[in-house]
C-alpha cells in the first residue's frame, strides 16, 4: 500500500508541475499574442477607444456650434434684410426741372 501511495503522489507531483508549466506556456503565449495584436494596431494607426470617444465629443460639441452659428447668421441676414428695405427711401419721380432750349453752336 505505501508503494501505491507513493506512486500516487509522484503522479500528484508530476501531473501538478505539468499543469505548472501549462499555465506558465499558456501565459507566455498570451503575451507573446498580445504583442502581436499592439503591433499590429500600431501599424494600422488605430486609436484607443478613449481618444475616439473625446473626438467624438469634440465633434458633437463643434456641430451643434455651427447650427447656432448658423440660425444666427439667418436671423441676422434677415433683420439686415429687414433694416435694408426700411430705409430705402422710394424711388424719386423724375426731376421736373425745365431746360431751356439747346443752343446751336
Amino acid at each position: 500500500m505505501q508503494t501505491q501511495n507513493r506512486i500516487l503522489d509522484d503522479l500528484a507531483k508530476v501531473a501538478s508541475s505539468a499543469m505548472g508549466a501549462a499555465a506558465g506556456m499558456r501565459g507566455e503565449v498570451e503575451a507573446r499574442i498580445r504583442e502581436q495584436f499592439e503591433r499590429i494596431i500600431t501599424q494600422m494607426d488605430v486609436v484607443p477607444r478613449e481618444e475616439f470617444d473625446v473626438m467624438k465629443a469634440v465633434a458633437v460639441k463643434a456641430r451643434e456650434e455651427s447650427e447656432d452659428l448658423a440660425e444666427k447668421v439667418t436671423a441676422l441676414e434677415a433683420r439686415l434684410a429687414k433694416l435694408e428695405g426700411a430705409t430705402k427711401s422710394p424711388p424719386r419721380a423724375a426731376s421736373t426741372k425745365k431746360t431751356g432750349p439747346k443752343k446751336a453752336d
